[in-house]
Parts: C-alpha cells; structure tokens; sequence
C-alpha cells in the first residue's frame, strides 16, 4: 500500500515511518510541507494519508480542506498531539467535505492502533 505521512516533525515522520516498514511491505512517501502533500496526491495518489494537525504555512486542516477540493479518494487518518475534541471536530469538517476519515488519533500512536489502521485502510480504501 502507498502511505503519506505528513508531519512538520521530522524525528515522528521516522518513527511513523519505521512503524509502517515494521507492519509490511508499504511504499512510505514523507512530506514535512502540505504543498508538497499536495502535489503528491495529484501525482501518485496514495491509499492511505497520516496527517498531523499543528503544522507551520499550512495546517492540516487547509491540507484536508485542499485534498478534499482535489477530490481525493483515499483514506487519512488523523495524528496530533492537539487536544482530543479539537481532533474528533476536525475530523468530522473533513469528513463533511467527502474525504474518509479512518480515525483521529492522539501522538504518540501505538504499533497495535498503526496495524489495525493499515488494515482497515488496506481493506476500505485500497
């Protein structure tokens, strides 16, 4: 599966990265810019975007919002260290705009909440 993660974070786009690598054999793009995101999903659109919230120029919110406008198909799941409401009311904006939310989920992420993502992710929107 082609996985995204978006996080202004380099040292938690590692550890998520070496989390997927840990759970399969996923192709993982790293993006620490939602404009690069962006592009990303328009070029080789992947199945499965981990987005994190709190980021400098553009939040994930405006990545959602913008990955929505450009019709995005695939799943995303939700990663911020933000407040738990501020994820689940974020979550239901950018389901509202047609994108499929698998969860929104609280840093640090647990390799058993990662793999049951993947899976479901892999099952729904492969």
């Amino acid at each position: 599966m082609r996985i995204l993660l978006l996080d202004d974070d380099a040292f938690m786009l590692e550890l998520l990265a070496d989390m997927v690598a840990s759970l399969g054999e996923h192709t993982v793009v790293r993006e620490t810019d939602g404009r690069r995101a962006l592009i990303e999903l328009r070029l080789r659109p992947p199945a499965l975007v981990i987005c994190d919230l709190s980021m400098p120029v553009m939040d994930g919110i405006d990545f959602l919002r913008l990955a929505a406008a450009q019709q995005y198909r695939g799943c995303v799941v939700l990663l911020s260290g933000v407040d738990g409401a501020v994820l689940k009311t974020a979550a239901r904006l950018a389901e509202a705009q047609g994108l499929a939310i698998l969860d929104a989920c609280t840093k640090p992420m647990s390799m058993e909440a990662l793999s049951a993502l993947l899976e479901r992710a892999a099952a729904r929107c492969a």
